[in-house]
Parts: C-alpha cells; structure tokens; sequence
C-alpha cells in the first residue's frame, strides 16, 4: 500500500511538472503573438511572467522592449541594472540602459551609459559585442569608438579596418570609408581582394559617382606620395577596369610594368579585358607596347599573334575597315608567319574561339583567320588553300585544330563552286568529332549544302537532330534554316521559290552579290507575295551591309518590320535597324525607341537580353 501511494505521488507530480510545460508553452506562443502583432501591453504580461518564472535571458530582450514601448522607464531600468550586475563583462546591457535613458528623455544619462560601455571595453570580444548593440541602435559615432578601442587595445595586430568602414559606410561618411579601406591595403597588400570585394557594390548599375571619384583621387594622391606602395596602383587599376576606363588602366598598367620591370604580362590581360569590351584601340596599344619590348621577351610571339587577332575581329566581326586596312593586315599576317614559323604553335593564337582546344587553350588559328582574310576578303582563294592544306598535314598538330582549318578549307572550297569536295571535308570533320561542338558545326554545314543544292527533305532531317545540339548557337542556326524551310513550303508545295533562294543563298556567300540580288528579285516577279517576302528583304539587306550600305540596308530593315513584323524575321530586322542607328547613324535616341519597341512588342525575343542592356546604357542607366 506504501508502496502504491509512492508511485501515486510521482504520478501527480509528473502530471503537475507536465501541466506546467504545457501552460508555459502556450504563455510563450501568446506572447510571441501579440509581440508580432505590436500589442506590447498585452505581450508584456506573459514575458513578465517568463521572465521572472525561466530563464531570463531567454526573455530579457522582448521582455525590455515591451517595457520602453509601455513606457515603464523605471522598471526597464531596474532590468537592464540587474543584467549589468549579473554580467559585468558584457557592455552591451551598459548599451541598453543608455536606451532606457534615451526613450525615457534622459539624454545626458543616455550619453553617459554609452560613453561608460566603451571606456568598459577591456578585451577583443567585448568590441564586437558593444558595437554592434551600438549599430543596433544606430549610435555610430559610439560603434566607432569602440572598434578605436579595440585598435588600441589589439596595439594594431587586428586594426578593425573593414569593421570601421562599414560603420562609416552607414553613417555616410564615405571619405572615412575610402581612407580605411586604403590604410589596411597600405598595411598589408594581402587585404587586396577583401577591399576589392568591399567596394564592388559602387561600381555598375548603382555607382556611386561621388564616392568613386574621391577613391580615384586619394589612390592617385597616395601613389604619388608612396610610389613603392605599388599595391595602390594595382587597386586603381583594378577601379579603372570596373568603370571601363580602359585608357587610364592601360597608363596605369604601363607604368606598373615599368616600375616592377615585368615582361608585359598584365598589359596582356588588360588586352584580352578591352577585346572583350570590343576596345579594339587599347587592345592594340596593349599588345604593342609588349611586342615593343623584343623578340626576347617571352610574350613576343602570343603578343604578335594575338595583335594579328584584334585586327581580324575589327574586320571580319565587326566589319569596320577599309581596302588599306585588308592589305595592312595581310602584311602583317605574312611579317608574323615569316617571324615565328610555319610551326604547330604558330598555329595556336591564345585568343577566344569557338571550341575548347586542350593543347592550346581556347584558340582560333592564326593561318586559319589569314587563310579567311585571303579567300573572303581580298579574293585570293587559290593561296589561301594552299595555306590550308599546308596546316593540316603538319606533324604533331593537334586534330581540334586540325579540323579548324579543315572546316575553313571547305568553306573556302564551297565559295569557290568545288561543293562535294567541300561536303567530303565536313564529314571527315563530323565523323571524326561526332559528339563534341565542332562535329555538330561540320554537320550543320553540310545540311546547309543539302539546302543549297535543293536536297530540302535530307537538310531538314539533319537540322533536326541539331535542334538539340550542345552549342545553343549551333542549335539556333538548325532552328532558323529549318523554320525557313518549312515556312517556304507549308502553303505551296512549289520548290522552284525555295530552291532560286537557296541558289541566291549561296551566291551570297560566294561574294557574288550583285548575281545573288538579281536572283532575289527573280522570285519576287516569278512568285509575287510569296512567303519568302520578308527572308528576301533580309537577305538583300545583310548583302548591303557587306558594302557598308546602311542606308539601303536600314530600308529593307524597316520594310520588314512594318510589312511583316508579325512573322519570324520581324524582332531581327528590328534589333539591326537599332544597331544601325546607334552605331552608323549616330541617332541615339531613334536606336533606344527601337529597343523599347522590341523589348514591348517581342517580349520571347533571343535579343532581348542585348536590347535590354542597349536601352538602358543609351538611357543613361550605369551598366556593368
């Protein structure tokens, strides 16, 4: 009986423990939720009772502030003075009575509670815990002089550099900011990335000009002051690049090279940076002044390779050039092969490209871009074969780029009428490569041999499987040349229009234009409104831009868009004849209508993207 009475009691004491959980339990939910729901004077009963009943330091801090927002100074205070008791080394209940002090009206007392938080400050983890209750309450100045605290107490082995700038940063002071991130850079120029990354966030779309302008001019001051500090120049070259002040890098990156007597190589990466930015200018200036250094110098050769490279991106992507500027660049390819050799790395130019090269990088090919300029641009396809057909039979060349130059050989055996013996050397190229980019460029441009010799069926099935080929700009091109396909088919099963457009096609890439425009027109008085209306207009204007005839290109453009702006060429046409107005007829404002037009009315556009970026930098918008 004794013994069940026992296990009786535990019985009722267990319940009473379980009960008393569950009430507490359901007080802490209650309080959270009038808390949230900014009811403090309902909240503040429950926490009260938390607070006094638990552990308060699990209720302290809603606990006070339910307290200052009932406006109940004097018990917020006792609070707050018994957690300063409790926890002497901890000053940020110090922070809190000044906030009592502060909501109560009592500045003097506030101003005094914090003032005796910092001076309270003995070690390092005290300065972290001060100031940011300090920052919590947006008492800067105070945060700031705790982290001068913890300077003077580390005796400068950890200076609270970054810490301070982002205080200052928040209290707007940016000139402070600037000076602390330099001090730490001077200090030790490992800080180089943390500062660099500190101060991204003022470059781009949100810069700020005011405080960018004020970084350049304390660097500037500061080189000069300590021109061994070369870490300082390295920072401003750093800023130049973010603003894309190519030209101050490139002085900068000049003057750095010279100091620390380089080889050039950092006027390389400024190169590479401004061909990516289509710098084309500073690039050059970049490659030359390493070439300026000797044929001793390591870089030499990559820097007349990769000069060579920039002159052919002017021409052949850009098309901005003259007669003297083709001969120019011929002589210089024929000074560079004579120069380095006709070698398996003279082959190899360290420069962007299309396919990933494991031996070299990703490359273009210097004789295949000569072998380019030759056959497309100067009509001399005759030494342009026997260039490559000398580059794919040397020994020890790598076979990616061996079936570079074979897709450029056929291409410039295409142009020249030799069509099967241009097909045979795509398949080798497909066959040898069938699972990787340049395989499926080889196979594209075999189906585009079917489509010229009017095989439209056999085309249209291998651009079909290239629909999902790896590289998405492979992939468009199948989709454009199939939809074309299928579009000039679906209504009339006539061939004869798609095959006079597919002959014209290809007599435009033979440089034949003035037959391939003759032909065009053929089918507009043989076929009148036929579906291949707007692919003619397009047509007749890119062979007008290889002549630099804007203004008649920009016509046929803008026919397109108004007469067949609904059909698949409409947001093309479009975004060139904004290009042509921003870029040829220097008309800015016309070029941002027509990119607002195209981002409204072509929302799924693959153009989007750029004419988005285009719109808001003729807008005015700060762009990356």
């Amino acid at each position: 009986m004794k013994h069940f009475k026992h296990i009786l009691f535990l019985f009722a004491f267990a319940f009473s423990c379980l009960h008393s959980t569950a009430q507490q339990s359901q007080d802490e939910q209650l309080a959270s939720q009038f808390y949230q729901n900014k009811e403090f004077d309902k909240a503040l009963d429950y926490y009260e009772k938390l607070y006094n009943k638990k552990s308060p330091q699990e209720f302290y801090s809603p606990y006070l502030n339910c307290l200052l927002e009932t406006k109940d100074f004097k018990k917020a205070e006792k609070i707050v003075k018994k957690q300063i008791k409790q926890n002497p080394e901890s000053p940020n209940f110090i922070v809190d009575l000044g906030t009592v002090y502060a909501q109560g009206d009592e500045p003097d007392k506030a101003k005094t509670a914090w003032e005796l938080a910092v001076k309270s400050i003995r070690q390092d983890d005290q300065v972290f815990t001060a100031a940011n209750a300090l920052i919590e309450i947006h008492q800067y100045d105070y945060a700031i002089a705790a982290y001068l605290k913890g300077r003077k107490i580390s005796q400068n082995a950890y200076p609270y550099s970054f810490e301070l700038a982002s205080v200052y940063a928040l209290k707007g002071d940016k000139h402070a900011m600037v000076n602390e991130y330099l001090d730490v850079l001077e200090s030790a120029d490992s800080y180089i990335q943390s500062v660099q990354n500190a101060l991204q966030t003022t470059f781009g779309n949100d810069a700020d000009i005011q405080q960018n302008e004020f970084l350049r001019t304390e660097l500037l001051k500061r080189i000069t002051k300590s021109p061994d500090k070369t870490i300082l120049s390295e920072l401003l070259i750093w800023m130049q690049l973010q603003q894309k002040d190519f030209e101050g890098a490139f002085v900068q990156a000049k003057a750095l090279d010279k100091r620390k007597k380089e080889e050039g190589g950092r006027l390389m990466s400024l190169a590479q940076i401004c061909v990516e930015n289509e710098n084309y200018e500073m690039a050059v200036k970049s490659y030359e002044y390493v070439i300026s250094k000797g044929h001793d110098n390591y870089l030499y050769g990559q820097a007349r390779t990769e000069l060579l490279d920039v002159y052919y991106k002017k021409i052949v992507i850009k098309g901005i050039y003259t007669t003297e500027d083709l001969l120019e660049l011929e002589k210089n390819y024929n000074i560079a092969i004579n120069e380095l050799g006709k070698a398996a790395g003279t082959f190899g130019v360290l420069v962007q490209g299309n396919y990933a090269m494991a031996d070299f990088g990703g490359s273009s090919i210097l004789i295949k871009n000569f072998a380019h300029l030759e056959a497309f641009y100067l009509n001399k396809t005759k030494e342009a074969i026997a260039l490559l057909e000398e580059a794919v039979v040397l020994p020890k060349f790598p076979p990616s780029i061996q079936a570079e130059c074979k897709l450029e050989l056929a291409d410039i055996l295409l142009m020249t009428g030799d069509i099967w013996e241009a097909s045979l050397r795509y398949s080798q190229v497909e066959k040898a490569f069938k699972h990787d980019a340049i395989g499926q460029e080889a196979k594209f441009r075999n189906a585009k041999i079917s489509y010229y010799t009017g095989d439209f069926k056999w085309a249209q099935a291998q651009l079909d499987v290239l629909k999902g080929a790896t590289s998405k700009l492979i992939a468009n091109d199948a989709m454009d040349l199939s939809l074309l396909i299928s579009d000039a088919l679906a209504i009339d099963t006539n061939v004869a229009p798609l095959m006079i457009y597919s002959r014209a096609d290809l007599l435009a890439f033979q440089n034949k234009d003035d037959q391939a425009i003759l032909t065009l027109d053929s089918i507009n008085t043989l076929f009148p409104k036929h579906a291949l209306a707007d692919e003619i207009l397009y047509k007749k204007a890119h062979i007008e831009l290889k002549h630099f005839k804007y203004v008649e290109a920009a016509a046929f453009y803008e026919e397109i868009v108004k007469n067949y702006g609904d059909d698949i060429l409409g947001d093309d046409a479009l975004f060139k004849l904004a290009e042509l107005n921003e870029n040829q007829f220097k008309n800015p404002d016309k070029a941002k209508e027509l990119y607002r037009q195209l981002l409204e009315k072509y929302p799924g556009s693959l153009y989007m993207v750029e004419a988005r970026k285009r719109y808001r930098k003729l807008r005015g918008d700060a762009i990356n």
